[in-house]
C-alpha cells in the first residue's frame, strides 16, 4: 500500500505540471510562457527543485545533456534561465505540495501513524541567512553589525522561516516565510489555519502564552507546550514541587491579554493540566496541555510524546543542510521563496518515497545484525534530485523509476546505535568555518 501512496504521489505531481491551468495560476503575467522556448514552464520548475552547488551554466548543461538522452542538445545560458525563472510564481510549488504531498498522503487514514488518535504537529521557527542583496534587505530585513565605531556598513539579509510538521509522518504541513523582525508566535498563529479537529500542537517555551494556547484550542486541536518557571503560576508550582509525573488542572484566564483575547474571539478561560516530566539528564520540565483526562492521556507518557518534538529540529537540519538551503539560487525575492518552496516540497517527496523501502530495512536479529538501520539521507536526497526529471516529466512508468529508486534507497543503510549521547558542544567560529568548508559533504 505504501509503494501505492507513492506512486499516487507522483503521478498527481506530473498530472498538475503538465496542466495548463496550473501554469496559468502560477506564472507572473499572461504573456509568460506562452510561445514554445527551451526552457518552459515544467522545465523551469524541475530546474528549481534540481538546485545544485555547481555553477549555474553547468547544471544546465548537465540538465539538457540528461535531457537530450545523448542527442545534441541547443546550449542555455544563465541569463536565459535567470530571465525564465522570474516568470514562474513560488506559489506553483505551494500548490504542488497541497495537492500532490498532502492531498495525497493524508487521503489514506490507515497509513497516517498517530498517537492516540491524534496528528502530532510541532511549530517552530528558523533564520535563514541570505545573500548579500539590497533587495533582500529591503524586503526581508536582517542585521546591520555595529561596532565602537558605529555601523560596519554591512548589511546582512535575514528571514523567519516557521513550518508546521508532522512529528510522526515527517510531513511539512505549512510554510511561513516572514520578516526577519516577525515574532515567531504571530508566524505559528498563521500556522493554525491548517489544523484539522483533534490535532496536537507540540511547542517550545516560546509558545507558552495564554493567547496562542487559546488560538489553538479555537482552531479545535490541542495543544502539549513546554512552559519556562515563569510562565503560570501553575507551573512555577510544579517545578518548586521538582516532582516527576505530577499532574494539576486548572483554569487560565486571559487576564491583562483580555482586549486582545475578546477583539480575536477568543475564550477568555481555558482549562489547562500542567504536568511534570524528568529527562534523563535529570532536569524537571513542565508542561502545558489541553489533554485533560489522566487516563485517556496518562501523564507517563508526555516525556515520549514531548520528545517527538524534537523532529522538527532535524528537519531544519535537513533543509540546511542536506538541502543547501541558504545557498540561494537567486538574489531576488521570488528566487528566495522558490528555493524555500521547492525545497519543503522535495523534503515531502522524500518522505513519502522512501516509506516502501525503510520498511524492507533489516531488524535487529537478522541474520546476526546487532542493530537497527535507518536510510541514509545523502543518499535519498541525491539520488531523487538525481532522477527527479524521471519522476515527474519522463515517459517511464512510475512503478519503474520507484522500483529503481528503492532499490538505490537499500543499497547504502545506517546503523543505528543506540543510547549514543555525547556532550553538546558550543561551536566557535573558527570550528564552524572548518567544519563548512572541510568536513561539511554536500548532498548535490
Amino acid at each position: 500500500m505504501d509503494i501505492s501512496l507513492a506512486v499516487l504521489f507522483i503521478i498527481r505531481a506530473r498530472a498538475l505540471i503538465s496542466d495548463f491551468g496550473f501554469l496559468a495560476r502560477h506564472r507572473a503575467s499572461k504573456k509568460d510562457f506562452t510561445r514554445t522556448r527551451c526552457l518552459p514552464f515544467d522545465l523551469v520548475m524541475l530546474l528549481v527543485l534540481q538546485k545544485t552547488l555547481k555553477s549555474i551554466q553547468l547544471h544546465l548543461h548537465e540538465f539538457f545533456e540528461r535531457l537530450a538522452g545523448g542527442a545534441v542538445f541547443a546550449s542555455v545560458t544563465a541569463g536565459a534561465w535567470t530571465q525564465a525563472r522570474a516568470k514562474l510564481s513560488h506559489t506553483a510549488f505551494i500548490e504542488l505540495n497541497q495537492v500532490a504531498a498532502l492531498d495525497t498522503f493524508y487521503s489514506v487514514p490507515e497509513k497516517v501513524a498517530l498517537w492516540r488518535g491524534h496528528r502530532l504537529l510541532a511549530i517552530d521557527s528558523s533564520t535563514l541567512r541570505m545573500p548579500y542583496s539590497k533587495a533582500l534587505f529591503e524586503f526581508f530585513g536582517g542585521q546591520e553589525p555595529f561596532n565602537q565605531s558605529g555601523s560596519c556598513e554591512v548589511r546582512v539579509p535575514q528571514a523567519r522561516l516557521s513550518v508546521l510538521y508532522d512529528c510522526l509522518n515527517r510531513i511539512g504541513i505549512d510554510t511561513r516565510v516572514g520578516k526577519f523582525s516577525q515574532g515567531e508566535v504571530a508566524l505559528a498563529s498563521d500556522h493554525l489555519s491548517a489544523l484539522r479537529p483533534g490535532d496536537i500542537v507540540v511547542s517550545d517555551r516560546g509558545f507558552a502564552g495564554y493567547l496562542f494556547l487559546a488560538r489553538v484550542a479555537a482552531q479545535g486541536g490541542h495543544f502539549i507546550v513546554r512552559c519556562q518557571e515563569q510562565s503560570f503560576a501553575a507551573a512555577k508550582e510544579l517545578f518548586k514541587r521538582n516532582e516527576d509525573n505530577a499532574s494539576i488542572t486548572v483554569t487560565l484566564s486571559a487576564k491583562t491579554r483580555c482586549a486582545e483575547a475578546q477583539a480575536a474571539g477568543l475564550p477568555l478561560e481555558l482549562r489547562v493540566r500542567f504536568v511534570s516530566v524528568r529527562l534523563s539528564s535529570g532536569e524537571l520540565e513542565v508542561l502545558a496541555t489541553s489533554l485533560l483526562d489522566e487516563k485517556a492521556y496518562p501523564t507517563q507518557e508526555f516525556l515520549n510524546v514531548y520528545y517527538e518534538r524534537w523532529g522538527i529540529e532535524t528537519y531544519y537540519k535537513v533543509l540546511k543542510g542536506r538541502l543547501d538551503l541558504e545557498n540561494f539560487s537567486g538574489l531576488t525575492v521570488e528566487a528566495i521563496l522558490q528555493d524555500i518552496h521547492a525545497a519543503v516540497f522535495l523534503s515531502n517527496l522524500e518522505s513519502v518515497v522512501t516509506r516502501e523501502a525503510a520498511a524492507q530495512l533489516p531488524k535487529a536479529g537478522d541474520g546476526g545484525r546487532r542493530h537497527e538501520t535507518k536510510l541514509n539521507k545523502a543518499v535519498t536526497f541525491h539520488t531523487l534530485k538525481s532522477r527527479v526529471m524521471d519522476l515527474l516529466i519522463g515517459k517511464e512508468p512510475v512503478e519503474e523509476v520507484l522500483a529503481e529508486l528503492t532499490e538505490l534507497f537499500l543499497a547504502n543503510p545506517v546503523t543505528i546505535r543506540p543510547n549514543r549521547n555525547p556532550p553538546r558542544k558550543t561551536p566557535t567560529p573558527l570550528r564552524s568555518l572548518n567544519y563548512q568548508k572541510h568536513v561539511r559533504k554536500v548532498v548535490f
